[in-house]
């Protein structure tokens, strides 16, 4: 058994070049995205071996994504579907240290995922599942697809790693938080910004209050090891009943989307080499500060001498 098995979402994504919203902007750059392909090239450039499944349009958008994938050394299984488009997103900068989203994903190839899909793809063959809350969301097709790869890693002894990424667009919290919190209770390895874990500790009858009390409470939902980014606080954790906190790496912030997905994959990657809990949390902080100076959505998790070379402060290589 070895490396990462992931199953969501790629969209094509539209990035405005400069600043100034859409409306405005000449000019603009082709890109891909997607949280849990994020992931899996955030493992596949720390060296571990990752796979992606998903569906995508034949379109050209679709083979960018799969290419995009390819190219960064993850395994795809991409079901082509003939009858619905890739999803789309929208990126732009209105203004310096902001950023606007928008998706065009309704019926969508990626939103038709299903649980047939699975077929064939050797989910069984590896160490970790990694799902998250954007595929519960995107359909009842989809969410099916994720709880029977749960099923399947779970009966096959795989860890199965969940990252909640709530999306209000997509659903909202009342709707939402019953299915985090089934996940939450399979799940070995969480991952949960504060404003999510006081959603799922709110629905679990839990109130909690500073995020050492937070990251606890999360943790009593289930999962062996709990993770609860606070951004430019850092994370808190509980891995295996001990209480860890890691302070933030210092960046110059271009973008923060993607952040939390190297994050996730900084500790994945460093959980499937073994290493220590310390050095996991260590290496998710970094990537993940690593990815917000990069305005897209992947091109800025970072390799082993990324991590290696950087220390938060000159970044000029010499």
């Amino acid at each position: 058994m070895t490396g990462l098995f992931t199953l969501g979402e790629g969209l094509g994504l539209i990035r405005g070049d400069g600043i100034g919203g859409l409306e405005r902007l000449a000019t603009a750059h082709i890109d891909t995205g997607g949280a849990e392909g994020n992931v899996a090239i955030g493992v596949a450039r720390l060296g571990g071996e990752a796979t992606w499944l998903g569906r995508v349009g034949d379109d050209a958008l679709g083979r960018r994504v799969a290419g995009d994938l390819r190219s960064e050394s993850v395994t795809v299984h991409a079901v082509v579907d003939t009858e619905a488009p890739t999803g789309l997103m929208l990126k732009s900068t209105p203004r310096a240290g902001a950023t606007v989203v928008d998706y065009y994903r309704r019926g969508s190839a990626g939103s038709r995922l299903s649980p047939a899909d699975l077929e064939g793809s050797g989910l069984e063959d590896h160490r970790i599942l990694h799902v998250t809350g954007i595929t519960l969301a995107l359909s009842s097709s989809a969410r099916a697809a994720v709880l029977a790869a749960v099923q399947r890693a779970k009966s096959a002894g795989l860890l199965v790693s969940f990252a909640v990424n709530h999306r209000s667009r997509l659903w909202d919290a009342d709707e939402a938080t019953p299915h985090y919190l089934a996940l939450l209770r399979t799940a070995d390895i969480v991952f949960a910004s504060a404003e999510e874990g006081d959603l799922l500790v709110a629905g679990a009858g839990s109130p909690g209050t500073d995020p050492e009390e937070l990251v606890r409470e999360l943790s009593r939902l289930g999962a062996d090891e709990t993770i609860l980014t606070l951004g430019a606080d850092g994370a808190a954790a509980v891995i295996d009943g001990a209480l860890h906190r890691v302070a933030a790496v210092p960046v110059s912030v271009v973008d923060t989307v993607g952040a939390g997905d190297a994050f996730a994959a900084g500790y994945l990657a460093e959980r499937l080499s073994g290493a220590p809990a310390a050095q996991r949390l260590r290496t998710a902080v970094t990537a993940g500060a690593l990815a917000c100076a990069h305005p897209g959505d992947w091109q800025g998790a970072p390799r082993r001498p990324d991590l290696a070379a950087f220390d938060g402060h000159d970044p000029v290589s010499r």
